[in-house]
């Protein structure tokens, strides 16, 4: 079995057939820390991300990387600046509205699978429909669905442990997707797995792309960034277009 996923193409472009719109919009936004000292962690920025496209964030550790993601996953607030997502400005939104858009609109992977020992991998998707309140049945039913997907349709009822690193990561990706979310975003997807099985995680993550999710990739590795189709650099808590070699590791 191919370790990439094969989906019909789903085109992003605005509903009068005009070019794509922006599922991402940053705009002069920023994030401080109270301190004492207050520490500015991310720099005022602009970041613009295509409905479809696939975009890694490149940088070393201490760059500004994580606060980053933890805006564009809705998970923090930004202390300046406007964050559109698909052209709702989440920067004014309550908590609560923040973990609304969140569950429906957004998918994460993490370095760490973070998945349930003792849940099968069926049990492990489905647990990130339940705060949308879908019935258990279906729960299943997309569950499985979304693990067929990612080429893991014979290890439905397996436990983590028994397991690979990659077939654990996989089940991350089917739980992250088993939302339809709008947009994923990877951190170091990776980072805990050895050369050839990383090779295989991203080329699931590539075939998604292809079938038309947009993903946004955060990585200190440039072979890893090198398969997106854009680069973006942040150093210092500023963004630069353009994916610039470092030696430094996360």
């Amino acid at each position: 079995m191919s370790d990439t996923v094969v989906l019909p193409r789903v085109e992003a472009g605005s509903a009068d057939g005009g070019p794509p719109a922006a599922l991402i919009a940053l705009e002069g936004v920023g994030m401080t820390y109270p301190g004492p000292p207050p520490v500015e962690a991310l720099k005022p920025i602009d970041l613009r991300v295509e409905a479809g496209q696939y975009v890694a964030i490149v940088g070393p550790s201490g760059s500004g990387k994580s606060t980053l993601l933890n805006l564009l996953g809705l998970l923090d607030a930004p202390t300046c600046g406007t964050y559109h997502l698909e052209g709702v400005d989440t920067s004014t939104m309550s908590e609560s509205g923040r973990t609304r858009m969140r569950a429906d609109k957004i998918g994460f992977i993490f370095q760490a699978f973070h998945l349930m020992a003792h849940r099968t991998a069926t049990e492990n998707v489905a647990m990130s429909l339940v705060y949308q309140g879908v019935p258990r049945r279906r729960r299943k039913a997309v569950a499985q669905e979304k693990l067929e997907l990612v080429g893991l349709g014979h290890r439905l009822e397996a436990l983590p442990t028994t397991l690979s690193g990659g077939e654990r990561q996989r089940v991350a990706i089917a739980r992250a997707l088993a939302t339809d979310p709008s947009l994923l975003l990877c951190d170091e997807p990776t980072g805990n797995l050895d050369s050839a099985t990383a090779d295989a995680v991203l080329a699931t993550i590539d075939g998604l792309h292809a079938a038309g999710l947009t993903i946004l990739m955060i990585t200190h590795d440039h072979d890893v960034a090198d398969r997106a189709e854009r680069a973006v650099t942040i150093r210092d808590g500023l963004l630069s277009e353009g994916n610039h070699s470092t030696s430094e590791t996360r």
